[in-house]
C-alpha cells in the first residue's frame, strides 16, 4: 500500500503547479492513513533568518498567516536539526507555547510538535511542522512520513528554483530599463540644449558674434564632456547586457539541475512501479540495480544484502564485475569497502583516486581505480545492505551532488527491500 501511495504522491507532486498545490497533495496523501495529524508549511527568509508565513492545507484550500518570527527563538537542539534538514526534530519543552509562536494549531495534552527543515542550495528555505495527537498504540507519523517528505522536499526545490529564476529576471529587466531611460533622457537634454544654442547664435547680431564664438568654444567643450559621459553610459548599458547574458547562462544551469531532479522523480516512480509489479526476488533486485546503475551512468555496480549470519553481507546483484566473482559471495562487516561502509553506516565517496593514491580501500575486487560511491542501505537505522557504483561512463567523476541523489534512491530501495523481504527471500533462492 505504501509503494502505491508513494507512487501516486510522486506523480501528484510532479504535476503540482506551485508550493501550495504540493502542500495540498502531501496533506491529502497523509490523510489517507491518518486524518488527525495537521501539516503546516513555514516559509523562511534565508537572509533575515525570519519566518514570514505559515500555510495550512484544509479541505483542498490554503490558509495563510503572516508572521515576523526569528527562527533563532526555537530551542538550540531543535534549531540545529531544523537547519541541517532531512530529520524531524521534536519540540519537547512547552510544545503548546512554541505552537502559538509558530502560528500553528496547539497540540492536545500529550501530543507532539515536530519540525523538519527544507534546504535549497545549502540554505534553509522552509520548515515543515507536524502536530500529532497523543497516541497509546501504533507508530508515530514521522516513521511513515519520511519518504513522503523526501518527495515533497524535491518538489519544493523545484518551486524555489522557479521563484528565484523569476526574481532574477525581474531584477535584470528593471536594471536594463533604468539604464535605458537614463540614456534616452540624457540624449533628449543634449538635443534640446544644442537646438537652443543654435537658435540663440542665429539671433545674435554680427557685432556680437565674435564675442559669442569664445563662449561657443566653451559650450563645445562641455558638449564633448557630455559625449564622454554618454559613452560611459553606453558602456554601463553594455555591461548590463553582459550581466543579463550571464544570468541567462545561470538560468540554463539551474534548468539543467531542475531537469535532473525531475529525472530523479521519474526514477522513484519507476522503482515503486517495479516493486509493485514484481513478485520474484531475482528480477526485483536486478531491476533495482539496473535503474540505479543506469541513472548514475555506472558501468560497474553491485548490491550487497545482509546475510543470515550476523555481521555478514552477501553479493545479491552485480553488473560489470570480474567473472570469478559469483552471486552469493559472502563478506564480513569491516573488511573491504562494502564491509567498512556497512560497519560505519556512512557513505564513502572518492572523487578522483589520482589525488588519493594512498587510500587504503582502493584495492577492493568489487571496485576499480576510478571514482566511486559506496552507500549503505538503511531502514530505521537497521542495515539492509550496501550499494557500490564505479566506472562512470565517459570517464566521469562522482561528486557530492551524486551522493545526495543516491541517498534518496537508496531510501526508497531500502523501503522496497524491507517490504518485499528481499534479503531473506533472495538468500533462499540462491541456496535453492
Amino acid at each position: 500500500m505504501l509503494a502505491r501511495t508513494l507512487s501516486s504522491l510522486a506523480y501528484a507532486l510532479g504535476a503540482a503547479a506551485d508550493a501550495d498545490d504540493a502542500l495540498v497533495r502531501l496533506t491529502e496523501a497523509l490523510a489517507d492513513s491518518d486524518r488527525e495529524v495537521v501539516l503546516a508549511l513555514l516559509r523562511v527568509d534565508p537572509r533575515a533568518k525570519m519566518l514570514r508565513e505559515c500555510a495550512i492545507a484544509r479541505d483542498g484550500k490554503i490558509e495563510r498567516t503572516a508572521m515576523e518570527t526569528s527562527i533563532e527563538q526555537l530551542p538550540a537542539s531543535v534549531l540545529r536539526l531544523v537547519q541541517e534538514g532531512s530529520t524531524f526534530a521534536e519540540v519537547d519543552e512547552e510544545p503548546r507555547a512554541y505552537a502559538r509562536l509558530l502560528r500553528v494549531p496547539e497540540p492536545e495534552q500529550g501530543g507532539s510538535l515536530l519540525l523538519r527543515g527544507i534546504r535549497h542550495e545549502r540554505q534553509l528555505v522552509a520548515c515543515l511542522a507536524i502536530i500529532e495527537p497523543r497516541r497509546v498504540f501504533g507508530t508515530k507519523v514521522t516513521e511513515r512520513l519520511g519518504p513522503m517528505v523526501a518527495l515533497f522536499d524535491l518538489a519544493m526545490s523545484r518551486f524555489v528554483e522557479h521563484e528565484s529564476r523569476v526574481e532574477a529576471v525581474k531584477t535584470l529587466e528593471a536594471v536594463t530599463q533604468r539604464v535605458h531611460n537614463e540614456h534616452v533622457q540624457r540624449l533628449s537634454e543634449l538635443e534640446q540644449r544644442l537646438a537652443r544654442q543654435t537658435s540663440e547664435f542665429e539671433a545674435e547680431s554680427a557685432s556680437a558674434r565674435v564675442a559669442r564664438e569664445r563662449d561657443e568654444a566653451k559650450r563645445a567643450e562641455e558638449l564633448r564632456r557630455s559625449a564622454r559621459q554618454l559613452t560611459v553610459l553606453e558602456q554601463q548599458l553594455m555591461a548590463s547586457i553582459g550581466q543579463l547574458e550571464q544570468a541567462h547562462v545561470e538560468l540554463h544551469r539551474r534548468s539543467e539541475a531542475l531537469r535532473q531532479r525531475t529525472r530523479t522523480l521519474y526514477l522513484l516512480d519507476k522503482v515503486l512501479t517495479l516493486a509493485a509489479a514484481t513478485e520474484s526476488p531475482r528480477p526485483l533486485v536486478d531491476g533495482l540495480l539496473g535503474l540505479l546503475g543506469d541513472d548514475m551512468q555506472a558501468l560497474r555496480c553491485s548490491i550487497f544484502l545482509r546475510g543470515a549470519e550476523p555481521g555478514t553481507l552477501y553479493l545479491a546483484a552485480a553488473r560489470g564485475l570480474a567473472p570469478h566473482v559469483r552471486l552469493g559471495h559472502t563478506i564480513r562487516e569491516g573488511l573491504g569497502i562494502a564491509g567498512r561502509v556497512a560497519a560505519s553506516r556512512q557513505p564513502l565517496l572518492v572523487v578522483d583516486v589520482h589525488d588519493a593514491a594512498s587510500h587504503p580501500l582502493l584495492k577492493d575486487e568489487y571496485l576499480t581505480s576510478g571514482s566511486f560511491i559506496s552507500f549503505p542501505l538503511l531502514h530505521h537505522d537497521q542495515l539492509i545492505g550496501v550499494v557500490n557504483l564505479t566506472n562512470r561512463a565517459q570517464r566521469g567523476l562522482f561528486v557530492e551532488e551524486d551522493v545526495e541523489r543516491v541517498r534518496l534512491l537508496g531510501l526508497v530501495i531500502s523501503l522496497v527491500a524491507v517490504e518485499a523481504q528481499l534479503p531473506e527471500r533472495l538468500m533462499r533462492s540462491l541456496h535453492e
